[in-house]
Parts: C-alpha cells; structure tokens; sequence
C-alpha cells in the first residue's frame, strides 16, 4: 500500500429540496481541491440527517476526483459513510471498486480525513496495478 497524503478545499453549497423541509435531512453539492500527492479536483453529494440529540447524525457522500496521482492522470470516486454518536465520530472513506479511469484504472484503498486548526488533510492509503 501506498500512501498519498497533502491538503484539501472544500465547499459545500446546501441544495433546496421541499419534500425534506423538517425531517432533519439536507442534500449539499461538494466542490474540493486536493493538494500533495494528490493534485486534483472533485464534485459530489452529500445527504445528511440530524437528529434530536446533540452530537449524534450521519452522512453519506459520493464524489468523482479528477486529477493526478503518482505521475498517473485519470478519475476515480468516493464513498463516504460518516457518524457521530453523542459526540464519537466514525468514518470510512473508500474508493468505489473499479471506478477508476485512465491511469487510474484499477486503483483501490481509503481515505483518511483530520481537520485541524480549520485545516483539511488527507491520509490516502491506495494501491494501483502496474503499468506496462
């Protein structure tokens, strides 16, 4: 396994949906910029739900990046799965089997986020098969 690591952007633009209107769900549009190892871009969705306890919701989130890694150009996307339980986060961030594209063709592995000071950065452990 290899790993990438650098920063990250994000933005997160909330998106009207009327048939969610009080029950605690939200849809958001996402937009990064990945710097470091990884140099690219990506968009996504995001669905969440709050809850009535504070400190506890979830979110799941699919996002295509484009970009390059290890000299390797090509897309590949996302899945997020996040929770908080009563305060505890949990999440697992994982490359959607075989998404990958171009260079990246056959690329698997995970993601790690920490946000630190208003900071992103990621932890990417991946692999990808060999080149000819």
């Amino acid at each position: 396994m290899a790993h990438a690591r650098g920063t990250f952007e994000v933005k997160l633009t909330p998106q009207a949906d009327e048939s969610a209107a009080g029950t605690g769900l939200a849809r958001m549009t996402l937009d990064k910029q990945f710097h470091g190892d990884l140099e690219a871009t990506s968009q996504g969705q995001m669905l969440s739900a709050g809850t009535a306890v504070q400190g506890s919701a979830g979110y799941v989130a699919l996002e295509r990046v484009r970009g390059t890694l290890q000299g390797r150009a090509g897309t590949f996307v996302l899945q997020h799965h996040g929770l908080m339980n009563r305060g505890t986060p949990s999440l697992t961030i994982t490359v959607v089997p075989d998404s990958g594209t171009e260079g990246l063709t056959g690329i698997a592995g995970t993601m790690g986020i920490t946000i630190a000071d208003g900071r992103h950065s990621y932890d990417f452990e991946h692999t990808l098969p060999e080149t000819a």
